[in-house]
């Protein structure tokens, strides 16, 4: 028997009643179904299903799982599917990694209008990206990248930022080649940031005059239009940061970055050290000190109320891509970028996916012979677990992993 390691969803079933009884009256739909589903996610509670080995017919029943995508459990296979699909799309080409962070001072708004705010964060970021690599004079290109909001920090604080993987390079303003930027640097950081910030304050201006935004609690006074229009004008005044990291490997490297940054939730399991007299410590990497891994400790409470602002609004996408890699023109794009670099379709990128162990709850290796294949051939009710369970310990029966 495998020892059990510690999880959200432990912290989650030991105390999220006392965590009810304080916050539940500031819960959304959305974060009291991440709630719940994350306490049952891989117990009886879903029922489960039935596995078969391919090779030497072994059975297990393993549990379901609760599929909300802000599960640390079940991002899994979710990131390997999405995966196999980006693998057909990169180019070969090195990549660049570029992030744009908010001050704290737009936070609160941020998370008291996340839909409204998160969509002109997307905009300001990509309309930043297309318009600076149209008019710097060592590019002038169009480009095509993926875009992923995160909105937390190491220590679970909310802290708003996206991770864009661009291609280095682009498509000329005519569409007649590929124009490469220069192998060590991609675009210049002070100027994104200073359009970064142009752009996404003229956005928030317009959605105030526009009456999309809500001001609560503490923020209720920038409901007035004087107050609002003072509160720009300190942000105008603050430095904002913008990162570029230099272009780094082709298609294998950018698969690994995207796996890091795509399907992660506000904490991974792993980080927990230990929940212990109703606090929860966890590790934290401190970027301000050569990022030195730190641990920190929070009342179990305040855990699980720091973990739920950041669920997302229910349909908000958090992974989009814009230039010519958007949905609407991405295929016949790509089709032209691999002309003017005499590549083949995704063939790096699928090869590096392939490659891959099987690694979800549909398909992955048996545990007796090693070489077979564990595929569904069942499902169970929550009942049936249950009758099972009280034949025959669930350790003997049951593969919650």
């Amino acid at each position: 028997m495998r020892e059990h390691r510690l999880e959200v969803a432990d912290v989650i079933r030991q105390y999220g009643d006392e965590f009810l009884k304080q916050w539940g009256h500031t819960l959304s739909p959305q974060q009291r179904k991440a709630l719940y589903d994350i306490g049952v996610c891989r117990t009886a509670a879903l029922g489960g299903h039935v596995e078969e080995c391919d090779d030497c017919a072994h059975r297990l029943i393993a549990y379901n799982s609760c599929r909300n995508r802000h599960c640390p459990r079940c991002q899994s296979a979710a990131r390997e599917q999405w995966l196999a699909e980006r693998a057909k799309e990169l180019l070969p080409v090195p990549y660049c990694h570029v992030v744009f962070t908010i001050p704290q001072q737009l936070a609160p708004v941020m998370l008291q209008n996340q839909r409204v705010c998160y969509g002109l964060l997307f905009r300001a970021v990509s309309e930043t990206l297309q318009e600076v690599a149209a008019g710097f004079p060592r590019l002038r290109a169009k480009l095509g990248f993926l875009a992923v909001l995160h909105t937390w920090s190491q220590q679970l604080v909310h802290h708003p930022h996206v991770h864009c993987v661009v291609p280095a390079g682009g498509l000329s303003a005519d569409g007649s080649r590929w124009v490469s930027c220069h192998p060590k640097f991609f675009l210049p950081v002070k100027v994104l940031s200073r359009r970064f910030r142009k752009k996404l304050l003229a956005l928030l201006r317009q959605g105030f005059a526009d009456g999309k935004l809500e001001f609560f609690g503490q923020s209720a006074e920038l409901a007035e239009p004087a107050r609002f229009d003072a509160w720009i004008e300190r942000a105008k005044e603050t430095k904002w940061v913008v990162y570029a990291k230099p272009p780094f490997g082709g298609p294998q490297a950018v698969l690994k970055y995207l796996a890091r940054y795509t399907h992660r939730v506000a904490i991974s399991s792993s980080r927990l050290v230990s929940m212990e007299n109703g606090r929860v410590t966890f590790r934290w990497r401190d970027s301000r000190h050569a990022n030195r891994t730190s641990t920190m400790t929070l009342d179990a409470v305040e855990f699980i109320r720091r973990f739920l602002l950041h669920i997302l609004p229910a349909g908000f996408v958090k992974i989009r891509h814009f230039g010519f890699l958007a949905n609407r023109n991405r295929s016949s794009a790509l089709v032209l970028c691999r002309q003017f670099l005499n590549a083949s379709a995704g063939a790096a990128g699928s090869a590096a996916i392939l490659s891959r162990e099987p690694n979800s709850s549909v398909e992955h290796r048996c545990p007796v012979c090693h070489t077979g294949l564990l595929r569904i051939v069942g499902w169970l009710s929550a009942e049936q677990i249950l009758t099972l369970r009280s034949i025959r310990s669930p350790t003997e029966q049951v593969d919650s992993s």
